[in-house]
């Protein structure tokens, strides 16, 4: 276990990761014993907690098991793919068809052939003030967002303006933002040993200049949320990224890269990447940055309805409306969204690039039986 200092915003995260953690185990024990909450978070965060465990460990007790071997399917997965080459998915599913489609609407756990966790699905995860947090901090970030629009291609789905529409309610701004306290730009990105091209990890454009620590702060309460839940969810990949994030502050500091270590500093994330997204359409796809043994968490909040996640390769449609929660291999689960309304999603990742970069070994999938 990694030790993090008490003047990072991630020592209060993995307290109340551990609350969370311990609040799981007695709630899939049956274990009426009661946990005290930490001194160090405050009210709000405690109910939120109290709240995301107990979803969690409704989940977990709802375990959905498919006739799919993860480790067979990513060996057929093209490492960079897009989920958007037709002639490769219809390959893939050919390889590895699946059952009759169904709708889930309770909490769940996607559990592969041999109990590997595909999935976490956590409908009204989130709490409704930690929504509202969530809403205001978007509207914060609206001149970002309005630049974060391009005139290029519409294969250039993510950020093309003909993927957006504009809000019924007038503070929120259309656009899609990256933000990372310390990352390597788009492009830079190494995919094996560290770079010996002289290309260094640095924090976001987004996240750059005085603005930066602020938009951080704003994030602080749902970040602790989303790493508690990749505490249950993946332990092994959740401590990997603590150890990461400790190493790059370091690093940081070494470097006399003051801008980054404020950024790290104030980061309350396991995650080192979060995406900011408002009223896009979202076709399906997948994420060829994801670790397909990874998990990225999903929070989709707003007003909206309607709300269906798609799960193209397992044949599942999920019931996605405001303050659920879906953790999962962006890559590994071939996903798409449909709604009506105003929608804000906080996508948080982690880069394996940058767990390379400082040394830290890569964990393997998580297991059922693993989370206990």
């Amino acid at each position: 276990m990694t030790a993090v200092p008490a003047n990072c915003a991630l020592y209060t995260t993995c307290i109340a990761s551990e609350f969370v953690k311990q609040l799981f185990d007695c709630n899939v024990a049956g274990n009426a014993q009661s946990i005290s909450p930490p001194l160090t978070i405050d009210v709000p965060t405690m109910l939120a907690c109290q709240h995301l465990a107990r979803v969690l460990a409704d989940a977990y007790s709802n375990p959905i098991q498919l006739d799919l071997d993860m480790i067979r399917y990513n060996e057929a997965l093209h490492k960079r793919s897009t989920g958007m080459v037709a002639t490769h998915e219809d390959s893939l599913l050919e390889k590895f068809p699946h059952g009759p489609e169904r709708l889930l609407e309770k909490p769940s756990v996607i559990l592969d052939s041999a109990g590997r966790i595909i999935l976490w699905y956590l409908p009204d995860a989130i709490s409704p003030w930690i929504q509202a947090e969530m809403e205001d901090a978007t509207i914060g970030m609206g001149s970002l967002l309005m630049k974060s629009m391009t005139s290029g291609l519409d294969t250039q789905w993510r950020t093309f303006p003909g993927s957006f529409h504009v809000s019924d309610r007038h503070q929120l701004t259309p656009g899609c933002i990256n933000l990372a306290p310390c990352w390597f730009m788009q492009g830079w990105e190494p995919h094996g040993l560290p770079p010996a091209n002289g290309f260094t990890p640095e924090v976001s454009a987004a996240l750059k200049g005085k603005g930066g620590p602020e938009i951080i702060i704003s994030m602080q309460r749902a970040a602790l949320l989303a790493s508690a839940a990749l505490r249950v969810m993946h332990p092994k990949l959740y401590w990997a990224s603590v150890a990461t994030h400790i190493k790059l502050a370091r690093w940081a500091v070494e470097r006399g890269l003051s801008d980054m270590s404020t950024c790290l500093q104030f980061w309350a994330s396991v995650f080192n990447c979060a995406a900011v997204i408002c009223n896009r359409q979202c076709p399906l796809h997948r994420d060829p940055s994801s670790t397909p043994k990874g998990f990225d968490v999903m929070s989709s909040v707003g007003h909206y309805c309607n709300g269906l996640m798609t799960l193209s390769n397992l044949g599942i449609r999920l019931q996605y409306n405001s303050g659920a929660m879906v953790g999962c291999s962006g890559h590994f689960v071939r996903h798409g969204v449909t709604y009506t309304g105003n929608r804000i999603v906080w996508a948080w990742f982690i880069r394996d690039s940058l767990q390379n970069f400082v040394g830290t070994p890569r964990p393997s999938y998580a297991t059922y039986m693993g989370v206990d």
